[in-house]
């Protein structure tokens, strides 16, 4: 896997077209710098595999809370490579459009974390084992980061009607986030991907630690953790196609987009304890979403002709993160006015059967087909 992602990328980097270094920030990547990024990115997950959490264990939310704080700094401190990287003259941009891609693909990543703590709870997931599940499914976001990386950036080289397309494609999403309805209840039983894992692979509802197949009378059968592996990686795909072309509107520069992208889904496990059940917290996050969303599409139809409308680059990580800031501030402010009336919201009541913050009671029997 390692060796395709790399490959992905080495080949990304030779594919930014000449319109687009005129108008986005340009770094002066070499093959070796790819190999570099990938091999600093498997050398941390590896670590906080093997180091940190060797052992299945239930993450508290102090861990959490100091893992999450790393993984930020790690994402962060990464824009002065950026900043180092740059031609001559791009630096600045380049270090905001790098910014301004970590924070959009962090903010629509929170999304995903909520759909996360739904599928362990319905699936009942002992907490212990949700890391490990959770390690494969970060990888694998990587790998497909870097393909739609590289064909989203492809077919805007080729095709310039593209971006039109992208840009309404967005449009539709932001308008998607900003009306989902948080208490509609999903049958996960009926997902596509898991009715197709279930007929293609032979399964067992016994889990086994930590594993992801097992044996059960002589036979090698997966466990219920790899059905919610595959259905992990199924939804990313869908959040990939949003917030992959939401990054394009904002840079061209591969290393800048992949980096990003890359940084801000390495601390998805940590943020998922963190706020996994607190989905009723944030109620206004979905709206400041589609208004992100909604933006970044408008920006991608005006980039081309006949408009050709090309706004500063801080623009963009103004209005983010405004628009991040303001819907939480928000939210935290009708949930604390909700708490002073009396009123529960219905994201502070976990689902039936399940524990608070962050995961499935391990006693529930695990879902029967």
């Amino acid at each position: 896997m390692l060796a395709t992602l790399s490959s992905a990328v080495a080949f990304a980097a030779e594919s930014s077209s000449d319109s687009a270094r005129s108008n986005f920030a340009y770094l002066d990547i070499e093959t070796w710098h790819w190999f570099a990024l990938i091999g600093f990115i498997s050398a941390l997950v590896i670590v906080d595999l093997l180091l940190v959490h060797r052992t299945a264990h239930v993450i508290s939310a102090k861990e959490a809370a100091i893992e999450s704080a790393v993984w930020i700094s790690i994402g962060l401190l990464f824009t002065g490579v950026i900043y180092m990287l740059a031609v001559p003259g791009d630096s600045h941009q380049a270090a905001v459009e790098y910014l301004s891609g970590f924070l959009i693909e962090k903010s629509l990543s929170i999304d995903n974390v909520f759909v996360w703590a739904v599928i362990f709870s319905f699936f009942a997931v002992p907490r212990e084992y949700q890391f490990r599940v959770l390690f494969w499914g970060i990888f694998g976001a990587l790998v497909l980061r870097a393909i739609f990386i590289v064909a989203g950036t492809s077919l805007i080289n080729q095709f310039d009607w593209i971006l039109y397309v992208f840009g309404f494609f967005l449009l539709w999403t932001a308008w998607k986030i900003a009306h989902h309805d948080e208490n509609e209840v999903v049958d996960y039983n009926q997902n596509i991907a898991m009715r197709l894992v279930r007929k293609v692979v032979p399964t067992t509802n016994r889990y086994d630690g930590q594993k992801l197949f097992t044996l059960e009378n002589a036979k090698r059968v997966a466990t219920p953790l790899f059905a919610v592996l595959v259905l992990i990686e199924a939804t990313d795909v869908v959040f990939a196609i949003d917030s992959v072309p939401a990054i394009l509107a904002i840079s061209r520069e591969n290393f800048i987009v992949f980096s990003s992208n890359a940084f801000a889904i390495l601390g998805l496990r940590s943020l998922y304890f963190l706020l996994g059940g607190m989905a009723g917290k944030f109620r206004y996050l979905n709206v400041g979403l589609g208004v992100i969303l909604g933006y970044v599409g408008i920006k991608m139809l005006l980039v081309g002709p006949p408009i050709e409308w090309h706004p500063p680059t801080y623009l963009s990580l103004l209005v983010i993160g405004t628009v991040l800031a303001v819907s939480i501030w928000a939210s935290i402010r009708a949930d604390k006015r909700d708490h002073e009336r009396g009123i529960l919201p219905s994201g502070d009541d976990p689902p039936a059967g399940t524990e608070a913050p962050g995961g499935a009671d391990a006693t529930r029997p695990p879902d029967r087909r």
